[in-house]
């Protein structure tokens, strides 16, 4: 086993539960490799300000992940970026992850924190306009559209209740959503239904973004007549799903129907010395708070599992 390429721990992405794992980890000097496949930091780059992290009146997503790089960093942890991740053996009591380059690392844990993404419409102007007036967060990015008129895609649980829950913003709510009927519970759907901010647009589809520096209105199509019209608004969420990203880790881990990682309390997984937090777990809620949190328990949890497997090795008699 090559010394140098083994660590106490490998965190395998870099967003904020698996910042928060490095800082953990290596703060209690443990040797920690955090591998990202994209740029560090995951989703919360993409926000533009985040106003409801505790301690931090306002910062950018951007700022926000840079601070937690810092920190894991300064504590030793190592971080490669931007790399690729061609296979896991994460069975036996040595977990192996190596890379498309053919490079390898070991480890005597795992924490896996991939993330996920939300479900994009892939229309053009989308991505032009993400955090610019796109947002797939309500509770992230409610507050910016104080008294404006916004626009809410979907039409399962998730929109109606978020569209519910934007009125306490939004001066106007119109809801698109593609299908005659709606994919959520009877109660959800009668209250948005009843709430006299809320307007529906039906069997119609948005085909284009649009504005100038921030989002200034869509083209919605209706499927039923294709009939295109230009709807003016002040900023659109989409909850149209949401994909954890477990491509990569199907055949390792247990992953639910939805390819979500099943852990327990302690974010330990089927696997032994296998760990999960994150966006990328069986979980209701996924704010930049709660990855933090199940980083950090699943880092404590993995300290406790690697210091018990060290007393093991200590104590076993010599041959």
């Amino acid at each position: 086993m090559n010394t140098e390429n083994h660590f106490d721990s490998i965190v395998i992405g870099a967003g904020p539960a698996g910042l928060t794992a490095g800082i953990y980890l290596s703060r209690a000097r443990l040797k920690t490799l955090i591998l990202n496949e994209g740029t560090v930091g995951g989703q919360m780059v993409l926000t533009h300000e985040i106003a409801n992290y505790p301690g931090v009146e306002n910062i950018s997503g951007y700022m926000l992940s840079n601070i937690m790089k810092k920190q894991a960093l300064s504590f030793g942890c190592v971080i490669k970026s931007n790399i690729a991740i061609e296979n896991l053996e994460l069975k036996g009591a040595i977990k192996k992850v190596t890379l498309s380059d053919g490079k390898s690392f070991t480890a005597d844990s795992i924490i896996l924190t991939p993330g996920g993404r939300s479900r994009t419409l892939g229309v053009e102007g989308e991505n032009t306009y993400k955090g610019k007036g796109i947002s797939y967060c309500a509770t992230c990015d409610g507050d910016f559209f104080t008294d404006r008129e916004i626009v809410v895609v979907g039409g399962g649980n998730s929109a109606l209740e978020e569209a519910v829950s934007l009125t306490k913003y939004a001066s106007k709510v119109t809801v698109v959503h593609q299908f005659d009927h709606f994919q959520a519970f009877e109660h959800a759907i009668e209250e948005a239904k009843n709430h006299p901010k809320i307007n529906f647009i039906m069997e119609s589809t948005i085909l284009e973004f649009h504005g100038n520096e921030n989002l200034e209105g869509v083209d919605i199509k209706n499927l039923k007549t294709g009939k295109t019209t230009n709807f003016k608004t002040d900023g659109v969420f989409i909850f149209i799903g949401y994909i954890p990203n477990t491509e990569f880790i199907k055949e390792s881990v247990e992953l639910n129907q939805w390819g979500e990682i099943v852990v327990k309390t302690d974010m330990s997984t089927n696997i032994e010395g296998v760990y999960a937090a994150g966006d990328c777990i069986v979980k209701r809620f996924r704010q930049v708070t709660t990855a933090v949190g199940d980083g950090t328990v699943a880092s404590l949890a993995a300290s406790n599992y690697l210091h018990e497997m060290k007393s093991k090795l200590k104590n076993q008699p010599a041959n």
